[in-house]
């Protein structure tokens, strides 16, 4: 098949065909998201306290370099996302920003994870500042090329529930890990660090590798346009849709932010069980991990946004029921929480298959090509909603009179109960009212495919 072939083939059949995309592929294509998923726990949860602790760095140093980092990584994540979606090579679009960024992913991991015995605050920022450019430069050409192996609308939707069902497994072992630390050297932050770094090291270049090669990227045929900063805030901000899907994310990740910043003081302070406060979390994400194929037949039936709503209105179930909990009913709490493990990343894993829909239906109206910037952006709404949970729930905790450093009162206790299950419930109500009777269903999709095929029919050149 010629070149010319080969991209009308790939094209009009919307990215690889469907007899292709068989579970072994979309398992090897999903296999990079394990490294950054098991990185992303570490970082958030577990560094902080380990560089505190072990290495002797001030609290308010550790808070100013890791808040520095997530200011960066709003810079970073759209700018890769614009630049990839306007790379031209042989090789494709993505695959040479996650082959060079696996590469400093990996690197600066050795260096985050394997410290010195003396760590300056200077060598935790300039390693933080190369390990978020890596994983960023990794994570979003990912999820761009994720949305374009298929143009198909429910084939993104597999592709989607593969990558969280990776994700899932990841974040349990990232669990795991720590936990199993503790078993050895109780309190050994460093043995901590390693084994959690291990588990980077040891994945990163295989994953990388099969997702490279997993599926063709198709070569892009457009010319680029040259980088303007006000047109592309202009197409975030002007889309409607996609400033829809994002609000619905924001949502739903603010909702899991909420429960998981409260998890361990409810379950200490309010159910008396700190025994469970690490055990409770991990029971989650066991059941989370079955939870992506369960979703992915209701959206083969419901359609994304359908599904959307129904996986939101299951989480606002379950967090209302949490209010009927008390210290004596610890049976129902773990019932709940298996149920909140099926129900867990549904939201997410529909409103990420959405986004490239969004981009197509873009491509359609400007021709221009935004898969890559519109993921960054969607990223950029999670990670935005994990800071803003931490940054309201626990000083308002705080003003409601909650101390984890004293014996509480009862009044006190009864807030933390009410904000742990009225906070998330409340959050992904708001998200199901967000994508309720969102327009862009299977037919629209459909109909934006079939129009794009005709232009870039009418658009190729003859044999």
């Amino acid at each position: 098949m010629t070149q010319s072939a080969f991209l009308q083939d790939h094209h009009l059949t919307g990215g690889v065909p469907s007899s292709s995309i068989t579970p072994q592929r979309l398992a090897r294509f999903s296999a990079v998201a394990l490294p950054l998923a098991g990185a992303g726990l570490p970082i958030a949860v577990y560094l902080p306290p380990i560089f505190a602790r072990d290495f002797g760095l001030s609290l308010t140093t550790i808070g100013l370099i890791f808040l520095i980092g997530r200011l960066w990584d709003a810079i970073t994540d759209p700018l890769v996302g614009a630049l990839s979606d306007r790379t031209r090579s042989r090789f494709g679009r993505r695959r040479p920003w996650i082959a060079i960024s696996g590469l400093i992913f990996g690197v600066s991991s050795i260096f985050l994870f394997f410290p010195p015995d003396a760590v300056s605050p200077t060598y935790l920022a300039v390693t933080l500042f190369f390990f978020y450019i890596g994983w960023t430069g990794v994570q979003i050409p990912f999820l761009a090329w994720s949305g374009e192996v298929s143009g198909q609308y429910h084939q993104r939707t597999r592709i989607a529930t593969y990558q969280t069902v990776i994700t899932a497994i990841a974040l349990l072992a990232a669990l795991i890990l720590p936990a199993v630390a503790d078993q050895i050297r109780p309190g050994d932050g460093r043995l901590q660090l390693t084994l959690m770094g291990g588990l980077i090291l040891v994945t990163v270049v295989p994953s990388v590798f099969l997702t490279l090669t997993a599926f063709p990227e198709q070569p892009p045929v457009e010319r680029p346009e040259p980088f303007r900063l006000r047109e592309t805030l202009s197409a975030v901000f002007s889309n409607m849709l996609l400033l829809r899907v994002l609000a619905s994310d924001f949502a739903v990740s603010l909702a899991q932010a909420i429960r998981s910043s409260l998890i361990v003081f409810f379950v200490t302070f309010y159910m008396g069980r700190p025994d469970w406060a690490a055990g409770l979390f991990l029971f989650q994400f066991v059941f989370g991990i079955l939870a992506g194929p369960i979703w992915l037949r209701i959206g083969l039936k419901l359609g994304k946004h359908r599904t959307a709503v129904a996986g939101e209105l299951v989480q606002v179930a379950v967090n209302l029921g949490l209010l009927l909990v008390t210290p004596d009913s610890f049976s129902l709490l773990l019932a709940l929480t298996l149920l909140q493990g099926l129900a867990q990343g549904s939201g997410n894993l529909m409103l990420r298959a959405i986004v490239a829909d969004v981009a197509d239906k873009q491509k359609l109206e400007t021709g221009e090509e935004r898969t890559g910037l519109y993921y960054s952006v969607f990223s950029l709404s999670g990670k935005a909603a994990g800071a803003f949970a931490v940054g309201i729930a626990l000083p308002l905790l705080a003003w409601l009179g909650f101390d984890p450093k004293v014996a509480n009162s009862p009044t006190a206790l009864g807030y933390l109960h009410i904000i742990f299950a009225l906070g998330p419930a409340v959050a992904h109500a708001f998200s199901a009212a967000l994508i309720h009777g969102f327009p862009l269903d299977e037919r629209a999709h459909t109909e934006i495919r079939s129009r794009l095929n005709e232009r870039f029919t009418a658009a190729a050149p003859a044999e």
